[in-house]
Order: C-alpha cells, then sequence, then structure tokens
C-alpha cells in the first residue's frame, strides 16, 4: 500500500480567501500538446513537517522525487479513484485524471470520490471526482481532463514521469504503451472486474539502488536474472564498513509483447509442481484481452451463447499456450471470472490501488525493486502472484527501435507488435513521431 500521509487542515496552503475551486483551476495552463506542465522544484519546510513518516521511510531525495512528479492517471473508476488518493496523500507534484465518459448511477457504488449528494451523474467522470480528490492534499496539483486518449498525438505523454492506464480494452493499452515507449516514460496498467484483477509494468529500464548488509562474498556486477542486472556496488557513506549500496537495472517488455505471445518463466515450467500452482485467472485475463481485442473492445456478455463459447475456447487456447494443465482450468473458475467482468468491488480496489500507487512511488524515488512485470489478482483466495511474461530476444529499449520521423501510432505500434499491423482509433494514426530518444 501506498504510505499516506498524515491528515492536515484540508485548507491548509490555499491562502486567506481561496476557494476549493481555486485549487482545483490553479495552474491549468496547458502545453501546446494539451498536456498540463511538470510542477516546480522545490519542497517547503511546513512540506517536510507534513510529510514527515514517509521522509523518515524513505528519504527526503526520493520525497523530493515524488515532490515534482507530474502523473497521468486515465479512466477514473474505482480502481483509479484509489490510485489517485493513495498518489495525492503521498505528495506528487501533479496528477492529470483523464476520462471522457460521464458519471452514471452504477459509478456511485464504488467509486468514494463522487458524492450522491453534488448529483454527478451524467457529469465527466473525472471532472466529478476532483473536487473531492483536491480535498485530500490541497498542496497537489489536480487537473482535469475530459478528452478520449485515443485522441491523443504520442506527444501529449510527454511531460508526464509515470503514465497509468485503468479499466481500458488491450488495444487502447497497447496504443497508449506505445506512445509512452516513443516518449521513454514508464507505463503502467491496471484492470479490476470484481474479485479479480491485474497490475502490469513496462517500465522500460528501471535503475534503482538498495541498501543491504555487506555479505563475506563482494557483490559481482552483471546479470542476476534474465530481467534484472548489478551495475555498481559501493560503500554507504557513514556506514562504510557495514552496509552497500547496490545500483541495480530491471528491463521490460511493451503490452503487447507481455500479455499476448510470452511464456512463463522456464523456472516455473520446468517445475509440475510450480505450473499447477499458477493461478487459472492468468488464462482468463489473457483470454479476456484477446476477446476485446477481437470484438472490438467490448468484453463477453453472460447472455450470450457465442460470446461465452469463445471466451471458453480462447481461455483453453491461452492455458495450452502456457503449458499449463489441462485440469488447472476448472469451470467454476471460468464461471467466476465471467460473472466479474466489469464488476467493481471497493475492497479490491483498494488491494489493487495500493500496491500499484505504492509500486510508483518506489519507481520515483529508485529505492526499491519494482514490480516485474505482471499481477494477477484472486480476491477469492487473497493471492496477488507476480509474473515476469516476457518474449525471446531483447528486453528494454531494444524493443522498438524506430528511424526518425514520420511515424504513426499505428506504424508504432505495428513495430512494437512484431510487426503485426494495429488498426489506430480515429485521429491517432496520423499523427507523426520522433526518434525514440
Amino acid at each position: 500500500m501506498a504510505q499516506e500521509a498524515p491528515l492536515q487542515d484540508p485548507t491548509a496552503g490555499l491562502g486567506t480567501g481561496s476557494t476549493q475551486a481555486d485549487a482545483i483551476n490553479n495552474n491549468t495552463q496547458t502545453e501546446a500538446n494539451g498536456s498540463v506542465p511538470a510542477p516546480s522544484n522545490g519542497i517547503s519546510a511546513d512540506e517536510i513537517a507534513l510529510y514527515d513518516r514517509q521522509i523518515r521511510l524513505w528519504g527526503m531525495k526520493a520525497q523530493e522525487k515524488i515532490r515534482n512528479a507530474n502523473i497521468l492517471l486515465i479512466t477514473m473508476r474505482a480502481l483509479a479513484n484509489e490510485i489517485a488518493k493513495n498518489l495525492v496523500l503521498a505528495g506528487i507534484g501533479s496528477i492529470t485524471i483523464l476520462d471522457s465518459a460521464v458519471v452514471t448511477p452504477a459509478d456511485l457504488g464504488a467509486q468514494f470520490l463522487l458524492s450522491e449528494g453534488d448529483n454527478p451523474v451524467g457529469t465527466n467522470r473525472a471532472a466529478a471526482a476532483a473536487a473531492a480528490l483536491q480535498r485530500l492534499n490541497p498542496r497537489v496539483r489536480v487537473h482535469v481532463d475530459t478528452i478520449d486518449v485515443r485522441l491523443k498525438p504520442p506527444s501529449f505523454f510527454a511531460p508526464f514521469d509515470v503514465v497509468i492506464a485503468t479499466d481500458l480494452d488491450s488495444d487502447t493499452l497497447n496504443i497508449i504503451n506505445t506512445a509512452t515507449r516513443l516518449n521513454n516514460r514508464p507505463f503502467y496498467a491496471a484492470g479490476s472486474h470484481g474479485m479479480h484483477g491485474f497490475l502490469f509494468a513496462d517500465l522500460i529500464e528501471h535503475d534503482f539502488v538498495i541498501s543491504r548488509a555487506k555479505a563475506n562474498v563482494p557483490t559481482p556486477l552483471g546479470p542476476e536474472t534474465r530481467t534484472r542486472s548489478v551495475l555498481a556496488v559501493s560503500p554507504k557513506p557513514g556506514d562504510e564498513a557495514r552496509t552497500e549500496l547496490v545500483t541495480k537495472r530491471e528491463l521490460y517488455s511493451t503490452w503487447y509483447l507481455a500479455t499476448g505471445a510470452s511464456q512463463l518463466p522456464a523456472e516455473i515450467l520446468r517445475s509440475p509442481r510450480r505450473r499447477r500452482a499458477v493461478t487459472p485467472y492468468l488464462s482468463c485475463l489473457r483470454a479476456l484481452w484477446e476477446f476485446t481485442a477481437l470484438n472490438g473492445g467490448q468484453p463477453p456478455q453472460r447472455d450470450n451463447r457465442a460470446h461465452l463459447a469463445q471466451f471458453t475456447r480462447l481461455c483453453t487456447e491461452q492455458h495450452r499456450a502456457l503449458g499449463l494443465p489441462a485440469d488447472t482450468l476448472r469451470s467454476e473458475a471460468l464461471r467466476s471470472f465471467l460473472q466479474d467482468v466489469g464488476g467493481e468491488i471497493a475492497p479490491v480496489a483498494a488491494v489493487l490501488g495500493g500496491q500499484l500507487a505504492q509500486d510508483v512511488i518506489n519507481v520515483l524515488g529508485q529505492t526499491q525493486q519494482p514490480l516485474q512485470n505482471l499481477v494477477v489478482f484472486d480476491g477469492d483466495a487473497m493471492e496477488a502472484s507476480v509474473y515476469a511474461l516476457h518474449p525471446d530476444g531483447d528486453l528494454g529499449r531494444a524493443l522498438l527501435p524506430l528511424s526518425a520521423g514520420g511515424v504513426g501510432v499505428a506504424a508504432a505500434a505495428a513495430a512494437a507488435a512484431g510487426g503485426g499491423g494495429v488498426e489506430a482509433p480515429v485521429g491517432v494514426g496520423a499523427v507523426g513521431v520522433g526518434p525514440v530518444g
């Protein structure tokens, strides 16, 4: 879970005569690409007092990085409500909440940033959540964007330090991830389906430093796993004899490759016991992503026999492709998952949102091991299983080598997919992007 800042007077820092609307609308100038500028540097003495507990946990330098972070959060459903809450309480500098949908009566059940007393039904979902989010921490700049993310040019994502996309279909996640890769920006995807859900990270190449006790044998430089390597080792200043600082790098792959063409790690596939322990909901999620890609972004409908037959077939194929025993994909698991698709349960959203927000904070602070790279959550068993899913071949920045100039997002997505064609939504495919820097 993300470390929450101590609760303070919600009007603190607004100044005499300031209103909540002033706080929300403050510094809302946009750049030419439609995004908001990053917050200015600097952390004040009263902020140090406010965030004292978490500064003691992860240090002043990490808090300064968090304080200057500019975050994009896409789709304001229950899961994003939880992510936004944790990030805002942690003291990020700026957050843009983007959603083109309007509030429906169903949204009021699990989205705590919406107040039924404000009559939000029919209004934009991001705008309706902004006031309550701002009250959690008036020092954070909250911006609202009501334009469909599929209409955004790749340059829109450049000013953000982290991009988080929630509760979207697989093709849209693929296009957003391609744009974040072109801008060298960390990307998270997440989804909540009743008692089930997932978290995904593509941090491209992420360096971090851990502090640990010195061992009798010197720490060797070089690869530790297929994705992680040790770059440098140095004594910790002030405790050189007992503690060392180890700089590591994690390599990642894209949403398209990790969720479609990748196998489970070899250490799992080699062990019959570990293969039987893999949650069947991994196969269900991969089948759901494939189903939405084949059906225009729409999930399977429980009252549609053709949908149920197609989803069952896709689940079976995905389970077989992952090398898992056939008898571990039971009909009860399929029924449970299908009943939950698209549903929102507040406690599940809280667990997933807290875990994702904490990983974002770890990535910003660069002092903890980040998520690698997919979490599958089973609320019935209260288990969150982590799987490193990667294709054969290069990882990290080498996955998206593009030449300079004139490459649209559709072509970039095709390159990320290994050459397969991807149809870009209206307003995106014609936008040119520059080289990967």
